[in-house]
């Protein structure tokens, strides 16, 4: 698979969640940086302390930075680790999403509120109650209802969670139901969870529930929601095999049924995206280490466009369709 530009090279970037504001594309990524610690499978080495905003006009065009909208300073229950955000908007307000380690070194999601789609933004003086784990997404449906998701498996904690309470010997399961991601209800002012979180179930073609011991297909991290056709896609990524997948239902909550994969494993550990639309296009939004020359915890935000077919399926729009040998024509016998 060809490897497609950085759309930003000044700083390293990852985990880019894009939106649609104001007829313009934003993107918030997190923001890696420089570090003498080791990797590690609890991800240590990924020690971001702040976020930047990036726009654009087009795809392709120019991308304006409109620098650091928040730091780890600026939030008093935060002890270290700004990792994956996402934004939403809603009532004339912008949200941004951000998971960090509290002061006991426990994964949380946070929120900021700004005025702007590019910040800043003012971190509200706790963490979202009844909020743990990593990799916020928010998705707000066609009737105003908004939705967090999270969760992410390894350093981000969520198999601490697996008994209802915090247990930091909690260990993923290699057998019986895998995992899922979290979500839950927004309240009207976005700043909380109006509802007990709920796991996002993933179903085999079979009606099923995906496998621990199936690593090619289970969530690992990454949920995003997005909806095509009236249908709900949750895409995720499977973490330590390194693919993102996709699954679709009817509502925002689920259970989904798995759909495929949209990409395969990039340079670098990490697998995270967005999709969005964007001027009757839909792109994927990602991250690879190619511009640090295959450095784990220094990445960079690339944009491949993606279409879907008669039935709902996703592909890359440079990729060729794959074909089904079983609903091709017979062959015709010459002679």
């Amino acid at each position: 698979m060809a490897d497609k530009q950085p759309i930003v090279s000044h700083i390293y970037t990852a985990d880019p969640s894009a939106h649609v504001f104001n007829g313009k594309l934003y993107i918030y990524p997190s923001h890696d940086r420089e570090t003498d610690i080791k990797d590690n499978d609890l991800g240590d080495q990924y020690d971001m302390n702040d976020y930047h905003v990036f726009s654009m006009e087009e795809v392709g065009g120019p991308v304006t930075d409109h620098g650091v909208v928040l730091k780890q300073d600026d939030v008093p229950w935060v002890s270290k680790q700004l990792w994956a955000p996402d934004a939403a908007t809603k009532n004339g307000k912008y949200y941004l999403y951000f998971p960090a380690r509290d002061k006991d070194g426990i994964f949380r999601v946070g929120v900021a509120v700004g005025d702007k789609p590019e910040g800043p933004f003012k971190p509200e003086p706790d963490y979202i109650k009844g909020s743990f784990s990593i990799d916020p997404a928010t998705f707000v449906d066609d009737d105003g209802e908004a939705y967090l998701y999270f969760g992410g498996l390894w350093g981000g904690q969520l198999q601490c969670w697996s008994k209802g309470e915090f247990d930091r010997d909690g260990a993923e399961p290699d057998k019986g139901d895998a995992l899922y991601a979290k979500v839950g209800k927004l309240t009207d002012d976005m700043t909380q969870l109006a509802s007990e979180v709920k796991d996002v179930v993933i179903l085999d073609e079979a009606g099923k529930p995906i496998q621990a011991a199936d690593h090619d297909r289970r969530f690992f991290e990454a949920a995003w929601v997005h909806k095509y056709n009236g249908t709900y896609y949750f895409s995720y990524s499977t973490g330590d095999t390194h693919y993102l997948c996709y699954a679709t239902g009817d509502n925002p909550y689920g259970p989904f049924t798995y759909g495929g994969r949209i990409f395969e494993p990039v340079i670098g550990w990490t697998t995270h995206h967005s999709i969005a639309e964007f001027k009757g296009k839909w792109y994927l939004f990602y991250h690879d280490s190619t511009l640090s020359g295959g450095r784990n915890h220094l990445r960079c935000v690339k944009i491949r466009e993606i279409v879907y077919d008669s039935a709902g399926k996703i592909r890359l729009a440079d990729e060729q369709p794959v074909v089904d040998e079983d609903q091709l024509p017979p062959a015709k016998l010459e002679g």
